[in-house]
């Protein structure tokens, strides 16, 4: 009775083999689902490379990791086994001195090596099977009639996943080969458009640059980051109080000559030779007058408001508040959402001949599958540094009619078409230069 159950347990594990799928399901199917017709401990599939083996399973774990200490040790201890393609029972008692004391460590006592034959005989792979118990002929000879199938499953499945280096070959003698140089020489004729791959950003091609009006520091601002503005409304104050300071010790110092010049021209009333004094007098008047004058036109530029509707654009607010400027220095932009343009930064080694008009795609980080189309518009002659801190060509780009215009400031990478030139150019035109670029050829 044992026998016939033996052999539906049998079958049952060669039909589960025939069904997988991948070679990951086989493996599994052979290190884990052996143990139904012959129970075991552990169980290790390796397989052949070259003259190598190559631990690719293990009972137990989904995924074998190469460098723990037992995969690691049981990779060297199959350097060891036999490579006569046949069965083979192993003992702790008849083990190396070199593998005795691993071996008590990591395995039980009695092992069974059992080869992987393909259908022309040679071995696909060793399983080990390890447990406490000697292995007997009956279950040696079930093992053995199963591994025939696994065998012949494991290189059905080698041909069908990946095709082997000899079989590229075969496919690639006689009149194949010269038919796969022939096309490929032709392709390498086939037209293409020379195109080149820079980071860029949504800017404003026409936008007014709002700048400090006179020396000082930062007080307020009255807009936030990318906020809509009409024209008049106050955009940021600087700091008014040492105007303010100034403005009074003018004040008085008006008022201090004003009461001179009184005292003056009522002593000339009296005294013929006073008269002189009174002309020096009333000229200190228009003098404090005037630098009164100065100071409260300083104090009317203290705010800045805009010249036009737009967006103001800058960084952030606490990066200026409390920063001294200088007149002239530029604290924000003015711009109008319908002039947006790109700019795009295109490195000095990856630079190519460009036309004005020359096609552009935006591809932006925020809508990777959405490009914007546009035209390129003025390219620099000279190189500067990128923000990245690389030197690059700077080229301004505006947008086609009809595009939706995304919101200033947005970045992602930007697609520069050049001339047609041919396939076999566009691919080798990098590594020519960088060989002309070593070798001076």
């Amino acid at each position: 009775m044992s026998e016939v159950s033996d052999l539906g347990v049998l079958l049952q594990i060669e039909a589960r083999a025939l069904q997988a799928q991948t070679l990951a399901a086989l493996r599994f199917t052979i290190v884990n689902e052996t143990h139904a017709l012959t129970p075991y401990r552990q169980a290790a599939l390796f397989e052949t490379e070259g003259e190598q083996l190559r631990l690719s399973a293990a009972s137990g774990l989904v995924s074998v990791a190469s460098e723990s200490p037992f995969a690691v040790w049981l990779g060297r201890f199959a350097r060891r086994f036999p490579s006569d393609g046949a069965i083979h029972r192993l003992d702790l008692a008849d083990a190396a001195s070199e593998d005795a004391e691993s071996w008590a460590e990591w395995l039980p006592e009695h092992l069974l090596l059992v080869p992987l034959p393909d259908p022309q005989g040679r071995a696909r792979g060793v399983v080990l099977y390890a447990r406490e118990q000697p292995w007997d002929e009956a279950s040696v000879e079930l093992v053995q009639r199963l591994h025939s199938t696994y065998g012949y499953c494991f290189a059905a499945l080698s041909q069908t996943s990946r095709p082997t280096w000899s079989q590229l070959r075969q496919g690639f003698k006689g009149r194949n080969r010269w038919l796969a140089l022939g096309a490929l020489a032709l392709s390498m004729l086939i037209p293409v458009r020379l195109s080149v791959l820079a980071p860029a950003e949504v800017i404003a091609l026409n936008a007014i640059a709002v700048a400090a009006p006179q020396d000082g520091v930062v007080g307020s601002f009255a807009v936030a980051p990318n906020a809509r503005v009409k024209a008049g409304d106050l955009l940021f104050s600087l700091d008014d109080s040492a105007l303010a300071n100034r403005r009074q010790v003018a004040l008085k110092g008006l008022e201090i000559a004003q009461a001179d010049a009184h005292i003056a021209q009522q002593r000339a009333f009296d005294d013929a030779k006073s008269k002189a004094d009174v002309a020096v007098a009333l000229g200190r008047v228009r003098e404090k007058e005037a630098e009164l004058a100065a100071v409260d036109t300083q104090a009317q530029r203290v705010e800045v408001r805009a010249d036009r509707d737009g967006v103001a654009i800058f960084a952030d607010t606490n990066d200026w508040l409390g920063r001294p400027v200088q007149t002239g220095e530029r604290v924000m932009q003015l711009a109008r959402p319908e002039d947006g343009g790109i700019l795009v930064w295109l490195a000095v080694s990856d630079a190519i001949n460009l036309e004005t008009d020359a096609p552009v795609r935006l591809f932006l980080h925020t809508e990777p599958l959405s490009p914007r189309a546009g035209r390129l518009i003025e390219a620099s002659y000279q190189a500067s540094v990128s923000p990245d801190g690389v030197a690059s060509y700077r080229l301004r780009a505006g947008f086609e009619p009809g595009t939706e215009l995304p919101r200033i400031g947005l970045r992602g990478t930007a697609r520069i078409s050049g001339d047609w030139v041919l396939l076999g150019y566009y691919l080798f035109r990098r590594p020519i230069a960088n060989v002309r670029e070593w070798t001076g050829l």
